[in-house]
Parts: C-alpha cells; sequence; structure tokens
C-alpha cells in the first residue's frame, strides 16, 4: 500500500517522513520527495523562541536534556568514589607493591614510548617488562608468522623499546 503525499492536493507517492511536532516525538508525516525538499528548506526547529529560550535548549542539550548534578553535591557517585579511594589510604605508588621502586626513577620521552610499545604501565616493576617482552617475542618472531617482514619491522621496535628500558632500569639498580 502506498502512501500518498501529506501535503495540499498532491497525489505523489509520499515516502519520506517529516516531523508534525518539534518534541522529537515520533509522529510524522510522509511527503513527496519534492515536498519534503521544501519542507526541509523551510524547517526551523528553534521557530517561535526567543534569544534566552534558544540558549536554554542550546545548554540543555549538552546533557541530553537529562537533570545533573553538581560535582559539590554529596550523592555524586564520582564524589563518593574519590572519598572511598581516599579512606582506603590507596597510594599512587604502592598500588599491589607494583609501583613501589619508581621513585628511584626518572622517566624521559623515550622511556614512556617504550613503555608503550611494550603495552606496559609506565615505570611496572623490571620483571613485568621482561615477562611482556618474551610474549611479545613470542608472538611476532618471524618463525611464528611464515616470515612476513612487517612482523619481523614489528619486532625489531619492540627489542629497540625493551633495550630502551633494560638500559633505564640497569642504570637506576
Amino acid at each position: 500500500m502506498k502512501n500518498i503525499c501529506d501535503w495540499n492536493n498532491c497525489l505523489e507517492e509520499g515516502s519520506y517522513k517529516a516531523p508534525i511536532e518539534k518534541d522529537n516525538s515520533k509522529k510524522y508525516r510522509m511527503l513527496c520527495l519534492n515536498h519534503v525538499r521544501e519542507f526541509n528548506k523551510n524547517w526551523n526547529y528553534f521557530e517561535g523562541m526567543n534569544d534566552d529560550q534558544i540558549c536554554e535548549f542550546l545548554k540543555s542539550d549538552i546533557t541530553w536534556h537529562k537533570p545533573t548534578q553538581s560535582f559539590s553535591s554529596s550523592d555524586n557517585f564520582f564524589k563518593i568514589l574519590w572519598n572511598n579511594a581516599l579512606k582506603d589510604g590507596v597510594n599512587k605508588y604502592k598500588i599491589n607493591g607494583q609501583f613501589d621502586h619508581m621513585n628511584q626513577f626518572k622517566f624521559n620521552n623515550n622511556d614512556i614510548k617504550a613503555f608503550s610499545i611494550l603495552g606496559v604501565s609506565v615505570g611496572i616493576k623490571w620483571e613485568v617488562v621482561q615477562e611482556k617482552f618474551k610474549k611479545l617475542v613470542k608472538k611476532f618472531h618471524p618463525d611464528m608468522n611464515a616470515g612476513n617482514k612487517k612482523y619481523e619491522d614489528k619486532l625489531k621496535v619492540i627489542t629497540l623499546a625493551y633495550t630502551q628500558l633494560k638500559n633505564t632500569y640497569r642504570g637506576k639498580n
């Protein structure tokens, strides 16, 4: 069954949806191509609104027109989470003992890139870096990848990153 264009006295097939109201409801009318083009050309969502109403709408649109809480409100989820973290005595350098050694290191940009290449956290214990390096060597070794040059180049980058970190850790121990 074909829809007829919902424009005055038009008998063309209505294949295109056009909203009836501005409230984002599911109410729409079907228009033909020519009339939907005319409708779109003349459509102004903000028609009938003053400047203050438009500004208020745009401000509300930032949060998808949903109510928000200020960060300082007592029941804000992030504030509760943060306060609980502080109560737990979490120290950013002593999470599970993995970062206890960090105060003896000063990492430069090359070190940080190397950590990223190996896919480990900056300042993680040397033993963890070694374990990760061994896994990556097994994964990207050319013998495991039919001699593919792409994997060989990736392994070279991984080896350079490992060497960078080895020199950094060796110099600090």
